[in-house]
């Protein structure tokens, strides 16, 4: 199986751990470096013209995007959640592969903290995505 990761530096502190989680988790799932591809983009909102640019390829079973989109004071928080939501589900149907989102969206740092390990179920549900889809 060949994965692409793509992930977000905005929230750096919080996405470089979701990444290495979910690069952890597809090597004990016995996926080899070569098998994997990593990007980082530099905010949420770019995470689905990347996916689209993998998807495109034809190379990859499935595409993992994740990023840590964290409420500010204003309302920005909605519309960066809105985007990249709509923008993952439309790369996985418009190119009938998994685009798995694993996009945190909490109210504070210390919510999202506790969520890395998500990423191992992130890793997960691209196989059994890729399964199924077989």
């Amino acid at each position: 199986m060949k994965v692409a990761l793509v992930t977000s530096k905005f929230n750096h502190e919080i996405t470089e751990q979701l990444h290495k989680t979910a690069v952890a988790r597809l090597k004990e799932r016995n996926i080899s470096d070569e098998n994997i591809v990593s990007v980082f983009v530099p905010g949420a909102v770019e995470i689905p013209l990347m996916a689209q640019h993998f998807a495109k390829q034809k190379k990859y079973d499935a595409i993992i995007c994740m990023g840590a989109v964290i409420r500010g004071e204003t309302s920005h928080y909605d519309y960066v959640c809105q985007q990249v939501s709509y923008g993952c589900q439309r790369v996985a149907l418009d190119n009938h592969m998994p685009v798995i989102f694993g996009i945190l969206t909490t109210e504070n740092e210390e919510q999202a903290q506790a969520r890395i390990n998500t990423a191992r179920d992130w890793v997960d549900a691209a196989f059994h995505m890729v399964s199924l889809l077989r």
